[in-house]
Protein backbone atom coordinates (compact mmCIF):
# COMPACT_ATOMS: atom_id res chain seq x y z
CA UNK A 1 0.00 0.00 0.00
CA UNK A 2 1.29 3.23 -1.10
CA UNK A 3 2.92 4.97 2.18
CA UNK A 4 3.95 8.85 2.99
CA UNK A 5 4.24 9.22 6.54
CA UNK A 6 7.95 9.87 7.59
CA UNK A 7 8.04 6.89 10.17
CA UNK A 8 7.08 4.17 8.57
CA UNK A 9 8.97 4.91 5.63
CA UNK A 10 11.87 5.15 7.49
CA UNK A 11 10.92 1.91 9.59
CA UNK A 12 10.94 0.26 6.13
CA UNK A 13 14.12 1.16 4.77
CA UNK A 14 15.80 0.05 8.20
CA UNK A 15 13.56 -3.43 7.88
CA UNK A 16 15.14 -3.83 4.26
CA UNK A 17 18.53 -2.71 5.23
CA UNK A 18 18.77 -5.27 7.81
CA UNK A 19 16.96 -7.66 5.18
CA UNK A 20 20.43 -7.84 3.28
CA UNK A 21 21.33 -11.30 3.10
CA UNK A 22 18.94 -12.92 5.61
CA UNK A 23 14.99 -13.79 4.64
CA UNK A 24 12.33 -11.62 4.88
CA UNK A 25 10.72 -14.25 7.53
CA UNK A 26 14.01 -13.61 10.03
CA UNK A 27 13.73 -9.79 9.73
CA UNK A 28 9.46 -10.43 10.60
CA UNK A 29 10.52 -12.64 13.44
CA UNK A 30 12.54 -9.40 14.85
CA UNK A 31 10.41 -6.65 13.60
CA UNK A 32 8.91 -6.09 17.09
CA UNK A 33 11.59 -6.25 19.18
CA UNK A 34 13.44 -3.88 16.63
CA UNK A 35 10.80 -1.30 17.09
CA UNK A 36 11.09 -1.38 20.61
CA UNK A 37 14.83 -1.38 20.58
CA UNK A 38 15.45 1.49 17.84
CA UNK A 39 13.09 3.76 19.79
CA UNK A 40 9.72 3.45 17.72
CA UNK A 41 12.12 3.97 14.39
CA UNK A 42 12.03 7.62 15.99
CA UNK A 43 14.47 9.55 14.20
CA UNK A 44 15.40 11.58 16.14
CA UNK A 45 16.28 9.19 19.20
CA UNK A 46 18.13 7.24 16.53
CA UNK A 47 20.13 9.78 15.24
CA UNK A 48 21.49 10.40 18.69
CA UNK A 49 22.43 7.45 19.55
CA UNK A 50 26.06 6.66 21.20
CA UNK A 51 28.67 4.16 21.42
CA UNK A 52 26.55 2.76 24.56
CA UNK A 53 23.17 2.02 22.83
CA UNK A 54 25.72 0.73 19.79
CA UNK A 55 26.95 -1.79 22.72
CA UNK A 56 23.76 -3.27 23.97
CA UNK A 57 22.21 -3.32 20.21
CA UNK A 58 25.42 -5.47 19.71
CA UNK A 59 24.35 -8.09 22.99
CA UNK A 60 20.44 -7.82 21.76
CA UNK A 61 19.29 -11.38 20.73
CA UNK A 62 16.21 -9.76 19.91
CA UNK A 63 18.20 -8.02 16.83
CA UNK A 64 20.24 -8.36 13.93
CA UNK A 65 23.62 -8.25 14.95
CA UNK A 66 25.73 -7.01 12.72
CA UNK A 67 27.89 -3.63 13.33
CA UNK A 68 27.62 -2.22 10.18
CA UNK A 69 23.58 -2.93 9.63
CA UNK A 70 23.19 -1.63 13.34
CA UNK A 71 25.80 1.31 12.77
CA UNK A 72 23.46 2.21 9.45
CA UNK A 73 20.23 2.81 11.85
CA UNK A 74 22.06 5.42 13.38
CA UNK A 75 23.81 7.39 10.12
CA UNK A 76 20.35 6.70 8.06
CA UNK A 77 18.45 8.42 10.99
CA UNK A 78 21.28 11.29 11.08
CA UNK A 79 21.03 11.18 6.84
CA UNK A 80 17.47 11.47 7.17
CA UNK A 81 17.97 14.44 9.60
CA UNK A 82 20.38 16.30 7.13
CA UNK A 83 17.82 15.85 4.12
CA UNK A 84 16.48 19.43 2.60
CA UNK A 85 13.08 18.27 2.40
CA UNK A 86 10.76 15.26 3.79
CA UNK A 87 12.45 11.57 3.26
CA UNK A 88 8.69 10.90 1.66
CA UNK A 89 9.49 13.74 -0.77
CA UNK A 90 12.85 12.24 -1.36
CA UNK A 91 12.00 8.62 -2.08
CA UNK A 92 8.50 9.63 -4.20
CA UNK A 93 10.31 11.54 -6.41
CA UNK A 94 11.86 8.92 -8.26
CA UNK A 95 8.56 7.53 -9.10
CA UNK A 96 7.04 11.43 -9.87
CA UNK A 97 4.77 11.08 -6.65
CA UNK A 98 2.69 8.18 -7.87
CA UNK A 99 2.74 4.68 -7.75
CA UNK A 100 4.41 2.69 -10.35
CA UNK A 101 1.50 0.67 -11.16
CA UNK A 102 3.08 -3.17 -13.17
CA UNK A 103 0.80 -5.83 -14.64
CA UNK A 104 2.92 -8.61 -13.64
CA UNK A 105 1.19 -12.15 -14.10
CA UNK A 106 3.89 -14.38 -12.97
CA UNK A 107 6.46 -14.24 -10.13
CA UNK A 108 9.30 -14.56 -12.43
CA UNK A 109 8.09 -11.61 -14.10
CA UNK A 110 8.77 -9.39 -11.30
CA UNK A 111 12.27 -7.27 -11.14
CA UNK A 112 14.94 -7.61 -8.24
CA UNK A 113 15.74 -3.65 -9.15
CA UNK A 114 15.02 -1.18 -11.78
CA UNK A 115 16.84 1.92 -13.31
CA UNK A 116 14.29 3.92 -10.62
CA UNK A 117 16.15 1.86 -7.92
CA UNK A 118 19.38 2.19 -8.90
CA UNK A 119 19.03 6.19 -9.11
CA UNK A 120 16.90 6.48 -6.12
CA UNK A 121 19.87 4.22 -4.40
CA UNK A 122 22.91 6.99 -5.95
CA UNK A 123 20.96 9.40 -4.71
CA UNK A 124 20.93 8.11 -0.94
CA UNK A 125 24.19 7.15 -1.19
CA UNK A 126 25.60 10.36 -1.75
CA UNK A 127 22.94 12.07 0.66
CA UNK A 128 24.72 9.69 3.70
CA UNK A 129 22.37 6.06 3.64
CA UNK A 130 24.01 3.28 3.92
CA UNK A 131 22.39 -0.65 2.97
CA UNK A 132 20.53 1.00 0.13
CA UNK A 133 21.72 -0.29 -2.99
CA UNK A 134 19.45 -0.71 -5.90
CA UNK A 135 17.93 -4.48 -4.73
CA UNK A 136 17.45 -3.25 -1.00
CA UNK A 137 15.64 0.90 -2.69
CA UNK A 138 13.34 -1.65 -4.95
CA UNK A 139 12.41 -3.94 -2.29
CA UNK A 140 12.15 -0.78 -0.32
CA UNK A 141 9.52 0.85 -3.25
CA UNK A 142 7.38 -2.58 -3.25
CA UNK A 143 6.97 -2.28 0.48
CA UNK A 144 6.00 1.22 0.68
CA UNK A 145 4.28 1.35 -2.10
CA UNK A 146 5.85 3.00 -4.68
CA UNK A 147 5.27 0.47 -7.01
CA UNK A 148 2.46 -2.22 -7.12
CA UNK A 149 3.97 -5.53 -8.27
CA UNK A 150 0.95 -7.55 -6.86
CA UNK A 151 0.25 -9.99 -9.62
CA UNK A 152 -2.77 -9.15 -11.73
CA UNK A 153 -4.81 -11.99 -9.96
CA UNK A 154 -3.87 -11.51 -6.78
CA UNK A 155 -7.01 -9.57 -4.79
CA UNK A 156 -4.61 -6.84 -3.58
CA UNK A 157 -3.46 -5.50 -6.73
CA UNK A 158 -6.83 -4.02 -7.38
CA UNK A 159 -6.85 -2.73 -3.87
CA UNK A 160 -3.17 -0.89 -4.54
CA UNK A 161 -4.38 0.25 -7.90
CA UNK A 162 -7.02 2.18 -6.89
CA UNK A 163 -5.29 4.00 -3.77
CA UNK A 164 -2.54 5.31 -7.06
Amino acid sequence: MPERAEQPLFERLILEGMQAGLSWLTVLKKREHMRKAFFGFDVEALAAADSRVMAGWLGDPGLIRNRAKLASVVSNAQATLALPHSLSEQVWFFVDGVPTQNQWRHLSEVPSQTDASVAMSKSLKKLGFRFVGPVICYAFMQSAGLVNDHLVDCPAYSKCAALA
